[in-house]
């Protein structure tokens, strides 16, 4: 059933799909399944190059059997955290969101910080706090938090009254991370350019650097413009619900 979990033979037919270099809609098409279900199944166990039917059938399985058993005291859920929610659903929820981040590029460990920072409601979680609920090792987490900085997806605010950090995940989080990608492409785009001087432009490494630089430069005053776009828009938004 398309609702269903994926049977091993579904698996099996989705590996050799990608390896005859098959679209993930004519894979999905071929199961009877949604697109969604194909690209989420794949990017949550390898991608498409690294994709393994019964790796991916044993991993699925032992997701099952730990979502069934009780967790421990640390990761169990409080009455704030559940508010009358579906406690699968839940954790279906962060699974397929931590799926997408990973697709995005962020690496597995730090997209799953990233998702138990947005499905907390207060919105922040000290070190500690983030290996209680992931079960890792603050060394996983550290490594983790200090990716997301970098990428301005989450702050740094240190705890009131006790000596300690808090990771905090806010409204303005992807405008930040936006922001920051489009000076990167900025960053880019000068080098490029420059790089093409010293090449020649004339020559055809010049013109191959000269290229690549008038698309970052494109590529990051659109990515400017349309956060701007984005924000008068909110501010706008916010005007009108008040």
């Amino acid at each position: 059933m398309p609702g269903g979990r994926l049977t091993h033979h579904e698996r099996q037919a989705i590996a050799e799909g990608l390896r005859d270099g098959l679209s993930y809609t004519d894979i999905a098409g071929r199961l009877g399944r949604p697109i969604s279900t194909v690209t989420r199944e794949v990017a949550r166990n390898g991608g498409p190059s690294a994709y393994r039917a019964d790796a991916a059938h044993r991993a699925t399985t032992g997701r099952a059997r730990r979502h069934k058993r009780p967790t421990t005291p640390t990761a169990a859920p409080t009455a704030s955290d559940t508010r009358g929610r579906d406690p699968e659903a839940v954790v279906e929820l962060e699974e397929q969101f931590t799926a997408l981040m990973v697709g995005t590029g962020l690496p597995r460990m730090t997209a799953r910080v990233l998702t138990c920072l947005y499905v907390t409601d207060g919105g922040s979680l000290t070190a500690t706090e983030l290996a209680q609920r992931l079960q890792v090792s603050p060394a996983s987490v550290s490594k983790a938090v200090g990716e997301l900085e970098q990428q301005e997806l989450i702050r740094r605010e240190r705890d009131t009254g006790r000596r300690r950090d808090r990771y905090v995940i806010d409204a303005d989080a992807w405008f930040r991370g936006w922001m920051a990608s489009a000076h990167q492409n900025a960053t880019l785009a000068d080098f490029a350019l420059r790089g093409a001087q010293v090449l020649g432009a004339t020559t055809p490494a010049g013109t191959r650097m000269q290229d690549i630089g008038h698309f970052f430069e494109h590529v990051g005053r659109t990515m400017i413009e349309a956060a701007e776009q984005w924000q008068q828009a909110d501010a706008a938004r916010r005007n009108t619900s008040r």
